[in-house]
């Protein structure tokens, strides 16, 4: 019997070494024939599937050979946290350049980008955000990522090229602290939201939060129906693992007054 053919000829993952780069690089297999990941730092020899490249987003003549016959890309890759500027800049600002600049060039019509919940973090956790409010970033990193997102939205209205922005939480096993009983994303359900941002036939422009099926909800994705997404894990079983037990956070304690939390006081980092 003849072997189905998978979706795509070739996919790329960058930020293939992180920690939500390495667990997708597994999983995203059934869906191409070839996987190309990528990373900054030394990947290991490739598995069944995979090609393996190492690369610096800053090094724009190495980010054109990158994309090289990619049906779609999966943009995990840059800097996740707070650092300094240029660190940022250079992995978040100027490499992202270089890919959507290269993505036009090749002709790849399609990115689903990691960006971050952390680019509206300076909204009080009593409110419920969706994706027309105001940007309002708790610090370096979260610009870098409101940069991402009007970069996408250029490369999309210029260029036809579409972009889900994937706003994510906090993609883990499992929650590790308070916060994230709001911001949980469990790893399947990510999976789940990568598939359909990357099937669904027309995305346009679309924004959509990451998040599980939390009961306290910060975000609304009313926006991002058309992907079709539906969440099946929840952190309502860790809910009791966090209890204050009446001990609750000060009133001015910024990290528990805006939904940034940690973030808000992560920055700006300088060495000197």
């Amino acid at each position: 019997m003849t072997q189905a053919a998978k979706p795509f000829k070739r996919l790329l993952l960058t930020g293939a070494g992180g920690g939500l780069g390495s667990m997708l690089r597994e999983r995203i297999k059934p869906w191409a024939e070839v996987v190309r990941v990528t990373d900054i730092q030394v990947l290991g020899p490739a598995g069944p599937g995979e090609e393996v490249v190492q690369c610096d987003l800053g090094d724009r003549k190495a980010v054109m050979a990158l994309l090289e016959d990619v049906d779609a890309v999966l943009h995990f890759g840059g800097q996740s946290v707070e650092a300094e500027f240029e660190t940022i800049m250079r992995a978040n600002i100027l490499g992202l350049h270089h890919l959507y600049e290269g993505v036009h060039k090749r002709g790849i019509r399609r990115v689903i980008y990691a960006s971050s919940s952390h680019v509206v973090g300076y909204y009080p956790t009593t409110e419920v955000v969706d994706a027309d409010v105001p940007l309002r970033p708790d610090g370096i990193y979260g610009v870098s990522k409101c940069f991402g997102e009007a970069l996408s939205r250029y490369y999309y209205d210029r260029f036809g090229i579409e972009t889900v922005c994937l706003r994510i939480g906090s993609s883990f096993e499992e929650p590790r602290n308070a916060r994230m009983l709001v911001t949980f994303l469990a790893h399947d359900d990510l999976v789940e939201l990568v598939r359909c941002a990357l099937f669904t036939p027309r995305v346009g422009h679309t924004i959509t939060y990451g998040v599980s099926d939390n009961p306290v909800r910060w975000w609304d994705n009313h926006q991002a129906a058309h992907l079709g997404f539906q969440a099946r894990h929840s952190s309502r079983e860790f809910a009791e693992r966090f209890a204050q037990g009446g001990a609750w956070p000060p009133g001015d304690d910024i990290t528990a007054v805006y939904q940034g939390g940690p973030f808000l006081t992560a920055g700006p980092i300088y060495k000197d």
